[in-house]
């Protein structure tokens, strides 16, 4: 269809006046945002000075279901505002992290055991924004380690997995008031051994998070306690402060389940990406093809692949008990290959039935969940 001359200056006419005023309204909207931040950075610091955390579920939930009941009176998505609005307050939360408040009388020395790792850094910087004197200790400072250690107020094992027990037997005598803590995936051998080691406070944690996310808001970590819980609560509360939401667990419960959330997802992952390989797929193709879902699975499995070869290698050798996990798994996987070779289309949606009971209303959660990822995945593809 062609547009005439005179229909194209009719058209601009009335479009003018009308992109100035979307103009002038997108001025204004990033005026608001910067006042907004001006706002939240106060919050931020009025949150450090009495130690309050950085992220608060309850404050946010009620802040997204007022403004969505305020958008549909005034004929706006709720879903449009929500996904501004926490857009927006994830950066909010940016601008709060830039130094915290330390949650431990008097400060003191923190030792990163594994400081120069990739994940130990990111320890690093949080103690040292937080006030504390922060030392690391690596293999190579091994004989200094009493030195090193012999004033700490924590000392922190960030090492890799195999050697972790290893480590902790080598460590020297600690302060009685020392709390001795480690951040690895595993934890009912390390914090064991950590029992054994020291005879002060300990703890075991992991941190649900690798290093390149930017801050550690929301970010879930796992407690499993050891000895001397009230020795280690200004800890706690120093990863509050930080924004994580903490889950208190059983060191052996921790390892059962991260069998099913860590070891046997990479392991699938590890699997499906060599499989490409293997079938020599053609991966700009298959991007060029995806759906948003598609490109997201391709995303998450090749996520596994930017990343320490030695460090997911270790999570998936952790423990005897993923073998027989995964030999289940490969067992249903051919349960169900046999019914597709059949053509068994009453046997595949039986199976079907069976995931459709396990997830129950959990199932339409996870539905809509995936559709917000999904419409974002659709809107930055480019």
């Amino acid at each position: 269809m062609t547009i005439s001359t005179s229909a194209q200056a009719a058209s601009a006419a009335e479009l003018a006046p009308l992109r100035q005023q979307i103009d002038a309204i997108d001025t204004q909207l990033v005026q608001l945002l910067a006042a907004r931040a001006k706002v939240t950075a106060q919050v931020g610091q009025v949150k450090q000075q009495y130690a309050l955390p950085l992220y608060v579920p309850e404050r946010e939930k009620a802040l997204l279901e007022a403004r969505r009941a305020q958008a549909e009176t005034l004929g706006v998505s709720p879903e449009l505002v929500e996904d501004v609005l926490r857009r927006v307050m994830r950066e909010s939360y940016s601008t709060q992290e830039t130094g915290f408040v330390c949650c431990r009388e008097g400060g003191g020395k923190v030792v990163i055991v594994g400081g120069r790792g990739a994940l130990g850094r990111r320890f690093v910087s949080l103690f040292q924004r937080s006030g504390f004197a922060v030392s690391v200790l690596e293999q190579t400072d091994w004989p200094q380690a009493a030195e090193i250690c012999a004033d700490a107020a924590l000392v922190l094992l960030a090492v890799p997995i195999a050697v972790t027990d290893q480590v902790i037997a080598m460590l020297p005598k600690l302060p009685a008031d020392c709390v001795l803590a480690d951040i690895t995936s595993i934890k009912a051998a390390p914090l064991a051994a950590m029992l054994q080691q020291h005879s002060g406070p300990v703890i075991g944690l992991h941190p649900m998070f690798g290093p390149d996310i930017s801050n550690i808001v929301k970010q879930v970590v796992v407690v499993c306690h050891g000895r001397g819980t009230e020795q280690y609560q200004w800890l706690l509360q120093q990863f509050s402060v930080w924004g994580a939401v903490l889950t208190e667990k059983d060191a052996r419960q921790h390892d059962e389940l991260m069998q099913l959330i860590q070891a046997m997802r990479h392991f699938s992952s590890l699997v499906y990406g060599v499989h490409l390989a293997e079938e020599h797929a053609d991966l700009p193709q298959l991007l060029e093809l995806s759906s948003p879902i598609y490109r997201l699975e391709l995303a998450m499995v090749g996520r596994l692949f930017a990343q320490n070869a030695e460090l997911y290698a270790d999570i998936m050798l952790s423990s005897v008990a993923v073998t027989g996990l995964l030999q289940r798994y490969q067992h249903r996987f051919n349960q169900l290959s046999h019914l597709l070779a059949a053509r068994d289309k009453a046997g595949l949606m039986a199976e079907f039935a069976k995931g459709q009971e396990f997830f129950g209303p959990l199932a339409s959660q996870f539905l809509q969940e995936s559709r917000r990822l999904l419409q974002k995945a659709a809107d930055e593809r480019s």
